[in-house]
């Protein structure tokens, strides 16, 4: 479906709503057949949010050379993970895509050349989470992919250009960790409710101020904050997607967080939506 058409197709213009964004913490791939405390808030979230046209994700797991978006009919279901139960492998999300928006989200960019993909798919930081979302698979879902040769500040600049698809009713999600810190984890904690290292839950506490005062460029700056954030952010997949969400987060905009914990000692499954304040709509 063109955006355009959302004009066109019984929704009068001016009507489609600015769609909220959310980062969502995805954690584990077998969060994406449990039932616990974070895929209900991914549900009770799901509830809070006006039907989207189509959702684009960016998710930690495609890290590609430049910047890349989905292109095809019909993406499929990738199980890019390793060791887990067969469930989780037989697990498919038949979501379709769209070529439409994909050629659309191509000329939204106009700092990079985005390139459209008919090779990749939905990779588990997009459907495990999206699956809890939209269980019906009837949205279409596209993903842009991660430079990994571009700066933090780069992915924050070229996320505000893609603002104008809110606008057109595409929900834009963000799927990583604030803090994701596998060789520190605390294996033998897996089933702990709530657990953090001590650097862990300072180096959270920090983001989440810089989130809620809106000091997006020491967010960006991450590797200036000190050892904390150091520990927290070994590599930088996981928490580009939260540069992608916050800056989408325009003045107006409410920011509020949910499924606020931290696991296994060194990551942190909080997640946020950002969505426009009802009096500036």
């Amino acid at each position: 479906m063109n955006l355009r058409d959302l004009d066109t197709i019984g929704t009068p213009a001016g009507a489609v709503p600015t769609m909220p964004v959310l980062f969502l913490g995805h954690g584990s791939p077998m969060n994406a057949i449990e039932e616990n405390e974070f895929v209900d808030g991914w549900r009770s979230v799901a509830q809070t949010l006006p039907r989207p046209a189509a959702i684009l994700c960016i998710s930690a797991h495609w890290e590609t050379r430049g910047t890349h978006v989905t292109a095809m009919a019909r993406p499929r279901t990738i199980h890019d993970f390793g060791g887990f139960p067969k469930e989780l492998y037989a697990v498919q999300y038949p979501a379709p895509g769209d070529p439409d928006l994909a050629r659309e989200t191509q000329r939204a960019v106009t700092r990079t050349t985005v390139g459209l993909d008919t090779a990749w798919g939905l990779d588990h930081g997009c459907w495990s989470v999206v699956k809890h979302l939209y269980p019906a698979a009837d949205v279409p879902v596209l993903q842009l992919s991660l430079d990994y040769t571009q700066s933090p500040q780069y992915h924050y600049e070229l996320a505000r250009e893609l603002a104008p698809l809110r606008m057109r009713g595409v929900l834009i999600l963000g799927s990583g960790n604030m803090v994701h810190n596998l060789g520190l984890a605390a294996w033998e904690k897996m089933d702990a409710p709530e657990f953090g290292f001590d650097w862990a839950l300072e180096a959270s506490a920090r983001m989440k101020h810089f989130i809620l005062s809106h000091e997006h460029q020491q967010l960006v700056r991450y590797a200036s904050q000190g050892r904390e954030f150091s520990l927290a952010i070994p590599t930088p997949e996981h928490y580009l997607p939260l540069l992608y969400a916050l800056a989408l987060q325009e003045e107006t905009d409410e920011l509020s967080l949910f499924n606020d914990k931290a696991v296994m000692g060194s990551l942190t499954m909080t997640s946020l939506k950002i969505e426009r304040d009802p009096g500036s709509r």
